[in-house]
């Protein structure tokens, strides 16, 4: 089977080919904004996006991963003046939790983690791309991105103009901010209040708009045509509308991105785990009762693309299956250290193509975690040493290169000091 991936521009699955002569796949993540602490759901979109990355690197591609920090923004210099820190002190505090946490879940670093604070240059530039066009226009010092002026924005959301702005103000449109011509035009460029941080631009003094931060950082690392833009699904609008319109104007180059995806969002308590909401399971409370296998067992036991309701006490089955697939792992290198014979039994044969066949079905991981399942019972319970060598080495291959679980007994120290 070849691999298909949900895009939402296009909408439904698409076989997955790279773009062009490119030398390696371009896959492009909106990363946390570090204004506070990072939680469950946040785990479970950069989890879903590390087993693609995996997955790409798996079947042979190579992939340059680009995954953002936003840095600078209205949360940043709003949760700083609450607390009086400084919003870069804010942001480092914060991002060295997250990625000791993603550290624990055995979560890839991306090749690239590019600040907004230090891709300033670029943006100006993209913005200016944008005024030349025509696209834009600037007002009292701020840049808009002129919505009406774009038959074509809506393609990746589906939403009509009427309901967009109620999901933009939601999403921090400002539908009454001086200059603008329409209150659905988003913020490119926008003058900096006296106690924020200003750049100098062409404009006047300021600070960047949300969207054309991940545009220009995309560009910068990625090129003006890649292969996947990821996120969670709450950013399809306006972040990835606007981005996706920003950037194929300024450039020229359609599509700027081949494949839209985005995670499902994770609630908690009937609502989707929020910090406004209150209705946070962290990450780090969690793994002072579980390993990281067992957090990770449980994020991809669900489809990324799904939504989850979590409940308490879901990651005691997850953190016996995971107990299950060691053991599997450790009866068959005891039988292989044995001397045990070695073969190809077609039924590990089969479970590994079942499972490989629901990767390639837009990462269906329920079903692979399945054939997982299988081939450790095989492991642990056929008396033929070929079989158990095979099951558990196929555990090994699968879910540890693939899914990223680290089945292995000294994995719960490893998890637990990286997370201290």
């Amino acid at each position: 089977m070849t691999l298909r991936l949900h895009d939402a521009r296009r909408g439904g699955l698409h076989p997955f080919a790279p773009v062009g002569d490119r030398p390696s796949i371009g896959l492009y993540v909106c990363g946390v904004t570090p204004y506070d602490t990072g939680h469950l759901g946040h785990a479970f979109t950069y989890v879903g996006f590390d087993v693609l990355h995996r997955y790409l690197e798996y079947l042979g591609h190579d992939v340059t991963y680009v995954q953002n920090l936003t840095d600078v923004d209205d949360d940043m210099l709003r949760k700083a003046r609450e607390t009086g820190e400084d919003y870069l002190e804010l942001g480092n505090r914060h991002v060295t939790t997250f990625l000791t946490e993603m550290a624990a879940l055995n979560w890839l670093p991306p090749d690239h983690y590019p600040r907004a604070t230090e891709h300033i240059p670029h943006m100006v530039e993209l913005i200016g791309s944008l005024l030349d066009k025509g696209i834009a226009y600037a007002a009292d010092g701020n840049v808009f991105f002129h919505v009406a002026a774009d038959p074509s924005y809506g393609q990746l959301s589906k939403l009509s103009l009427a309901e967009m702005l109620p999901i933009a103000n939601e999403r921090g449109n400002d539908p009454n901010m001086p200059g603008k011509r329409d209150p659905l035009d988003f913020v490119l460029w926008q003058r900096s209040l006296p106690d924020e941080p200003a750049w100098p631009s062409p404009w006047g003094a300021g600070r960047p708009g949300w969207h054309v931060e991940c545009s220009a950082m995309a560009m910068a690392y990625l090129g003006t045509r890649f292969e996947i833009h990821g996120g969670g699904g709450d950013l399809l609008f306006p972040h990835h509308e606007s981005e996706l319109a920003q950037s194929e104007h300024a450039t020229g180059d359609r599509p700027a991105v081949a494949f839209w995806t985005h995670a499902g969002m994770l609630s908690y308590q009937g609502h989707k785990m929020s910090k406004s909401l209150g209705n946070l399971v962290l990450v780090r409370d969690l793994l002072c009762t579980y390993p990281g296998d067992a957090i990770r067992h449980y994020l991809v036991s669900q489809h990324y693309r799904t939504e989850i309701e979590f409940v308490d006490g879901d990651i005691e089955a997850s953190a016996a299956a995971v107990a299950r697939l060691r053991q599997a792992c450790l009866r068959a290198d005891e039988f292989a250290a044995s001397g045990a014979g070695r073969g190809s039994p077609p039924e590990v044969a089969e479970h590994r193509r079942r499972f490989l066949a629901a990767m390639d079905d837009d990462l269906d991981t329920p079903r692979a975690m399945t054939e997982l399942a299988a081939l450790a019972e095989l492991a642990l319970e056929s008396d033929e040493p070929a079989t158990v060598v095979a099951a558990g080495e196929a555990v090994t291959e699968l879910g540890g290169r693939i899914l990223g679980l680290r089945l292995a007994p000294q994995a719960d120290a490893v998890s637990a000091s990286t997370a201290a």
